[in-house]
């Protein structure tokens, strides 16, 4: 009779192997801004057995964020979220190195991402500059990394995709950065997470949100580098 060995990545041990889920504990993976899109990566990365995670915010928790972001609570809010994902990850996978800043990413201080090496960058952030500097370095540097697109005004999860940044439509945060990426010239595959979906027009200037689309976003971002992970390890 054989015993099944429980303990928390059993389950996932399941189906990638263990050798894979060991593999997981020494990579590395940066998450640029933790909110609604930015936080389940982290949840799902977490719990996915990832041996590094570095956490970059510069904002605290507001009551705003209750909607859709998985550590906006009556409890946290107020509190700096790199302070709060950094807790919560423990609390999940005690042995995961956990690296915040509170910090607030430009052009002018973008260095700062590639301070450790990382196998991974996640640009979960709202700046459009930022954004744009990212795919830059990150092309120039040979860096592995996804972009999130918009996500706010939508309502469909299930038209969300893993795609190349040319192949986006519907999307008018993606429209800004193909004309970016063809007025700079830029070479090489940009990965993002894009919708499909056509936006929900207001007549705010801060976009409306919902539970569904930033979640599932994130979910379908730490979902690709984990296969990508057990891609790299299988070549």
């Amino acid at each position: 009779m054989i015993m099944d060995k429980s303990h928390k990545f059993s389950r996932l041990e399941k189906i990638i192997g263990e050798e894979s889920v060991a593999c997981f504990s020494h990579k590395s993976v940066l998450v640029l801004g933790c909110g609604g899109v930015g936080g389940y990566v982290i949840e799902s990365l977490a719990r996915s057995g990832i041996g590094t995670l570095i956490i970059i915010d510069y904002d605290t928790v507001e009551e705003s964020n209750m909607n859709r972001q998985i550590i906006a609570l009556d409890s946290t809010v107020g509190e700096n979220k790199v302070d709060v994902w950094k807790e919560r990850i423990h609390d999940i996978h005690k042995d995961c190195k956990v690296i915040s800043w509170k910090q607030k990413i430009e052009k002018e201080n973008i260095e700062l991402l590639f301070q450790e090496k990382v196998d991974y960058i996640v640009d979960a952030c709202d700046m459009v500059s930022t954004k744009k500097e990212l795919i830059k370095e990150c092309l120039a540097r040979k860096q592995k990394f996804i972009s999130c697109m918009g996500t706010g005004n939508k309502l469909d999860p299930s038209q969300l995709e893993i795609t190349e940044l040319t192949k986006t439509v519907n999307d008018p945060l993606a429209r800004i950065l193909r004309k970016y990426v063809k007025d700079e010239k830029l070479k090489g595959k940009i990965m993002v997470c894009s919708s499909k979906e056509v936006p929900i027009k207001t007549k705010e200037r801060t976009p409306g949100s919902s539970a569904f689309v930033p979640s599932s976003a994130g979910l379908l971002i730490a979902s690709y580098i984990v296969r990508d992970f057990l891609k790299e390890k299988s070549e």
